[in-house]
């Protein structure tokens, strides 16, 4: 999300001074009212990382969001789009309807996912609709893990400790301006978009701007959410056997040193 110009707050974007000190890439690529998908991220990824190499230094590439840095790392290919055909099929509110639907296309797609992700669900029939090819066949899944040229590293805070760093996080967040930020985005002539609206924190800010819901509430939903989205990256980044982890309930920065030193030593 930190793709998008005037999402400072919210996407915790690194500060100006920080990005005077360390080179940072990928930062305020679009407008918010442009939809931005994985397939465009993978395409500026890469012409980033050509660039980082052609003069002889090396990328950190730091995220969790999965979809996006499996796709990267792993070279996935993401199918194209069809709005029309997602649009429909969004219409349905009966995700186990729309699964079951899969399982008649494309078994072997319906199988890799869980019947209530409805996103995921969405996204496999509306590729397999759309292309006229079955989901699957677009390769092996991401929960295929090939060798690969990347040295990867995870950091792991125990879910508790976690909690409650997501909890000052956002409080921060809302003493920064997040609402104001929030604000000045739903006030944009022509809105803003479908996948910058969906962001942590903007969509339940939003819904206190545009619909009433006290702030407390949205505050409240915005901080579950996001603990929620951090047990399914814990959970999708553990069945990745590549990662070697380190743990840590203190300063996560403190385990810089150590994870260079390993990656100096056992990469090639």
């Amino acid at each position: 999300m930190q793709v998008y110009r005037g999402m400072d707050i919210g996407t915790a974007k690194a500060t100006p001074a920080q990005r005077a000190g360390v080179p940072h890439h990928l930062i305020d690529l679009a407008d918010p009212g442009e939809d931005f998908s994985v397939t465009q991220w993978v395409g500026a990824a890469r012409d980033v990382l050509a660039g980082i190499e052609a003069r002889g230094s090396t990328a950190i590439l730091v995220g969790g969001s999965g979809l996006y840095v499996q796709a990267l790392v792993d070279g996935f290919e993401p199918p194209g789009r069809w709005p029309d055909i997602a649009a429909e099929l969004d219409a349905e509110v009966d995700t186990l309807s729309l699964h079951r639907r899969l399982v008649a296309l494309d078994a072997l797609g319906a199988s890799r996912m869980e019947p209530t992700n409805r996103r995921r669900v969405i996204r496999a029939l509306e590729v397999t609709l759309g292309s006229g090819r079955p989901f699957s066949s677009f390769g092996p899944g991401l929960r295929s893990y090939q060798p690969s040229k990347w040295y990867l590293a995870g950091i792991d805070v125990p879910r508790q400790a976690l909690a409650k760093r997501i909890t000052n996080r956002l409080q921060g967040m809302l003493d920064a301006g997040l609402v104001d930020e929030v604000r000045c985005l739903s006030s944009r002539e022509g809105g803003w978009s479908r996948t910058a609206r969906q962001a942590l924190g903007y969509r339940e800010i939003a819904a206190h701007i545009e619909d009433g819901v006290p702030l407390a509430d949205a505050s409240e939903a915005a901080d579950r959410h996001t603990k929620r989205f951090s047990v399914r990256q814990r959970s999708w980044w553990r069945q990745d056997p590549r990662i070697k982890w380190s743990e840590t309930s203190g300063n996560t920065l403190a385990l810089a040193g150590e994870i260079l030193r390993d990656w100096s030593q056992t990469w090639p």
